[in-house]
């Protein structure tokens, strides 16, 4: 079976191009690391209970369950058809051509970060290896033949276990499902059995509905990822309190993941709200944030303007109502259980890191809250007295006779120190321009930690038994 083939309609022929256009002209110059802010990936997360008693989480998921009940009573009343035809007559020309527009954002997604270099499959993860953006070249190309989309496919996942290498899997796998979604579409796609084949927008469906549901318990588990970000951008919580916005956006971005998985009404409502607010965030964070965010909202495009009903719209109105709320809580406790629970079993029920926080829990005069240090307040704080103490030790090692390993040795707390000088300016530091030099130095200066790392494991085994301070530095990262 092939693919349709039929005269595209000027229209949407100028739509791909405008996108296309768009995404290979995005300048690297603004980009961030995830969540648009430093992190630390084994720093253990906030306590469940801390978000299960959180008030504001509960106030938004009774409006989500508000806004997902009052849908469905529209959906199954007299103007639910009219609504439901109104926007099949509007998204019914591009519907037409999903295949094209889906492989034309997929091409040109990986053409961009061809032309951006040393990054995966994301800005926000980045490599060295310099033969990576010329297999990113190999699938866009791939994706515009149907003899070769399989071959994209695996190399979409080929990126993704390099990308695995070099970073934690942990805070990998919203990457992971995007990844997946993407790389099924376009194995279903060149499928020639039908009963295959047209499950391929659903692939993508779940893919990035999964995504956006587990990526949303980071604002839950580590709110203080964000705080640099609402400190550079205030404008962005509309003047409502940090506390609130951080777990207010937490509800309403899982919420409306959840919603892409269900009736047709409320996944093109859900999708229409996502895919505003990713475009809100391409000019405050500049045209990087489009090619970071091209997958996602190509995926919040064709869920729009899908047409298909499934099976849920069978359900007496009864049963539709009542599995709203019981399906909501039955996936938030299985994806935030999987939360918590995959970092304790990766990293243990305290956390690999030792965060910023607890280097400055020695700071004379600190004050706590739940093991995070919240204040600083002497005459003339000295914050980085033991960051410097603890660099200078590490780089205090044994030596092995071998320079090179010596060297390494010396170099990872070395780096570490300057990544958690660069956390402290973060969290007090005002300047702009200092501000976004520490990024830059702990962006880098983390991934060459991880690549000092595995040269070590590769032509060291054993010296970390030799040199305990470097092991230490690396439960400390």
């Amino acid at each position: 079976m092939h693919l349709p083939r039929s005269r595209m309609p000027s229209s949407v022929s100028a739509l791909f191009a405008g996108i296309a256009v768009l995404l290979f002209w995005s300048s690297p110059a603004f980009a961030h690391v995830k969540w648009f802010a430093p992190y630390v990936v084994g720093a253990a997360p906030s306590p469940i209970y801390e978000t299960l008693t959180n008030t504001w989480l509960w106030i938004g998921i009774g409006l989500a369950l508000v806004f997902f009940l009052t849908t469905v009573l529209v959906e199954r009343s007299a103007a639910g058809p009219a609504i439901t035809l109104g926007f099949d007559r509007v998204t019914g020309s591009l519907w037409n051509r999903a295949d094209d527009f889906t492989r034309v954002i997929i091409g040109a997604f990986f053409i961009a970060i061809f032309a951006v270099g040393g990054v995966y499959l994301t800005p926000d993860l980045k490599t060295s290896t310099e033969w990576v953006p010329w297999v990113q070249l190999l699938i866009a190309i791939g994706v515009f033949s149907q003899r070769t989309m399989k071959a994209s496919a695996l190399g979409i996942l080929f990126l993704w276990f390099l990308a695995l290498r070099d970073y934690e899997i942990f805070h990998l796998l919203d990457y992971l499902f995007l990844g997946l979604g993407a790389a099924g579409y376009l194995w279903l796609a060149s499928d020639e059995t039908a009963k295959w084949h047209d499950k391929r927008f659903c692939v993508l469906r779940w893919g990035v509905a999964i995504a956006l549901m587990w990526s949303s318990f980071e604002k839950f588990a580590y709110p203080d990822w964000f705080y640099p970000l609402i400190e550079d951008k205030p404008f962005l919580t509309f003047g409502i309190p940090r506390d609130m916005f951080i777990p207010m956006s937490g509800v309403a971005e899982f919420t409306m993941g959840f919603g892409l998985l269900w009736t047709p009404l409320i996944r093109r409502l859900s999708a229409v709200a996502l895919f505003v607010i990713f475009n809100a965030m391409v000019y405050p964070f500049g045209p990087i944030d489009l090619i970071g965010h091209a997958l996602i909202m190509m995926a919040l495009v064709l869920i729009m303007i899908d047409p298909r009903h499934f099976s849920k719209m069978n359900l007496s109105l009864h049963r539709a109502l009542l599995k709203v709320p019981s399906m909501l809580l039955a996936v938030f406790i299985v994806i935030g259980g999987s939360y918590w629970g995959l970092h304790s079993t990766i990293y243990g029920p305290e956390g690999q890191a030792q965060s910023q926080d607890k280097l400055l829990a020695h700071t004379p005069n600190a004050e706590h809250s739940h093991g995070h240090v919240i204040n600083v307040n002497t005459d003339k704080p000295d914050l980085f007295s033991d960051v410097n103490a603890k660099m200078h030790k590490g780089m205090m090692v044994m030596p092995t006779g071998d320079i090179d390993v010596d060297y390494i040795h010396g170099m990872i707390p070395h780096h570490q120190g300057a990544v958690d000088m660069s956390v402290i300016l973060l969290k007090h530091g005002n300047d702009p321009e200092t501000r976004e030099l520490g990024r830059t130095i702990i962006e880098n200066q983390k991934r060459e930690i991880e690549m000092m790392r595995r040269w070590l494991k590769n032509h060291a085994p054993n010296s970390s038994q030799m040199n305990p301070s470097s092991e230490e530095m690396h439960h400390s990262h």
